[in-house]
């Protein structure tokens, strides 16, 4: 199992998130940094996923995460590059 994280300021406070992606299956939960809980996260809105996409490619770029992840993520989300002549 993989574990990815990253956080953000809201309203709320500051939150953290973290995707587990175990079996080729991507998980998602957060928490406020005064809640000591973890809540799953489902549906997954497509914002969360572009900001895993955005923290994979950053670990990409340091060689810290496989190339495949990224192009999942992309299929997943529509954004695939057109072959080029079509």
């Amino acid at each position: 199992m993989e574990s990815h994280e990253w956080r953000e300021r809201t309203e709320e406070g500051v939150r953290y998130y973290r995707a587990n992606r175990h079996a080729n299956k991507w998980t998602f939960i957060t928490t406020l940094k005064t809640d000591p809980d973890w809540e799953t996260v489902d549906p997954v809105p497509e914002a969360l996923w572009r900001e895993l996409r955005d923290v994979l490619w950053r670990k990409y770029q340091r060689k810290r995460c496989p190339w495949k992840f990224i192009e999942d993520i992309d299929k997943m989300l529509g954004d695939e590059p057109k072959p080029e002549g079509r």
